[in-house]
């Protein structure tokens, strides 16, 4: 394969990227690898905790992608083993391990969403369980006498922890070792990850020296602000936009980020060339209404296609700004003279994935019923043959409840 000239590489590499470490190792190794005309092996970890991949799981996923397209081996790391310890990382309390039949299913949804951004085809996919697994406690002590404690409470989350008197389980020293010998087993050139992860990735380095391998270059991604635009996109603040959602709420919610995140999503989560790139900050800052649009529409394209997106614009148009009932509404028959509970007729238009997400949303206005809102958990519906009522749930779900 023909490489592209280091200059325009470090130009896509950098793209995005808060710190490089050293950014002069990884010219030369482009260099030589261009050079010798041989690929660098990039390393991405990741425990899949969580099924659910979102738009924050993207940052990094694409920069992985950018390393493909420019020829180089991605590996992606399934932490089979290291899921089982638990990641300390941002934690002010010990994670809690998941079972290897959790870490299997959830890596099985992970693998599938992630393929929407990086091409399998060409992707090393390995499970660090295969080489953690076989060492033996002996081993173990060897890996441990290479890292101090001083030099582990140095990590600032650890710190932290060990000044509020905090526990520290001493297997979570562990964990930043297994990733490190990840590093050493693959003989890895670039390892990714978030700013978060930028004390792991460091190990990793320290580890390959110490084992007289060359050093991998630790290259850090930011981690994207939510929708809300405050925390770090997570389920868990439910501030994200899932990758696998469908195209309407995808272009919904990415229309509920603030005005001054436009650009950063444009940099870190879609394909728009780096020279069209001033030109969308510029639009960003004069028109940020419809940069937006623009925002979302190129986001649903990404995932859903073309006339997804078109659709999904459509969708919004109608429901949102001439605040219509979609044509492609689904109706929902109940008998007359029957009670039905509207929690039930919610879960089985599948509007919500749970009662208590639609007591939630209860509760905070989202639910109504031919513009009321919804205030009663236990609201009973008995319709008339004939009668018709307009239930919504949230911003952007809209049915036909019909009395037969």
């Amino acid at each position: 394969m023909a490489f592209l000239p280091v200059e325009e590489q470090i130009e896509i590499i950098k793209r995005g990227t808060v710190e490089i470490v050293p950014v002069e190792e990884l010219v030369e190794k482009l260099k030589k690898s261009k050079k010798e005309n041989k690929p660098l092996k990039i390393k991405l970890g990741v425990d899949p905790t969580r099924p659910d991949l979102h738009l924050g799981h993207s940052v990094i996923l694409r920069k992985l992608r950018q390393f493909q397209d420019l020829g180089h081996e991605a590996i992606l790391i399934i932490g089979g083993f290291t899921a089982m310890i638990g990641d300390p990382t941002g934690r002010n309390s010990t994670r809690p391990p998941l079972t290897s039949e959790e870490v299997e299913e959830n890596a099985k949804t992970y693998i599938e969403q992630a393929k929407k951004i990086l091409d399998l085809e060409k992707l090393t996919l390995v499970n660090n369980a295969d080489w953690l697994g076989s060492m033996s406690f002996m081993d173990v002590i060897g890996l441990t006498s290479k890292m101090t404690v001083a030099r582990m409470i140095e990590r600032d989350d650890f710190s932290k922890r060990f000044e509020n008197k905090e526990a520290i389980s001493l297997h979570e020293f562990l964990y930043p070792l297994a990733q490190g010998q990840d590093s050493v087993h693959l003989q890895s050139d670039v390892e990714l990850g978030g700013t978060d992860q930028k004390f792991n990735l460091l190990v990793g380095r320290q580890l390959q020296k110490d084992s007289d391998l060359d050093q991998q270059v630790c290259l850090m991604m930011p981690l994207l602000v939510g929708t809300d635009g405050s925390a770090k996109m997570s389920k868990s603040y439910d501030n994200y936009i899932g990758i696998d959602e469908n195209p309407n709420d995808m272009y919904g919610k990415s229309l509920s980020i603030p005005d001054d995140l436009i650009y950063t999503y444009y940099e870190l989560v879609t394909d728009v060339p780096i020279d069209e790139l001033p030109a969308v900050k510029d639009k960003a800052e004069k028109d940020p209404r419809n940069a937006k649009h623009d925002l979302a529409f190129t986001i649903v394209k990404m995932y859903h296609g073309e006339e997804a997106a078109k659709d999904a614009r459509k969708h919004f148009e109608q429901t949102v700004i001439n605040k219509s009932v979609p044509d492609d509404a689904p109706e929902f028959e109940l008998t007359a003279g029957e009670s039905a509970r509207l929690m039930d007729v919610i879960k089985e238009l599948n509007f919500s994935p749970s009662n208590g997400e639609t007591k939630r949303l209860i509760k905070q206005g989202g639910v109504s019923l031919d513009d009321e809102k919804v205030e009663d958990f236990a609201l009973e519906l008995a319709m008339k043959a004939g009668e018709e009522v307009v239930l919504k749930v949230g911003k952007r779900k809209f049915a036909i409840l019909k009395g037969v």
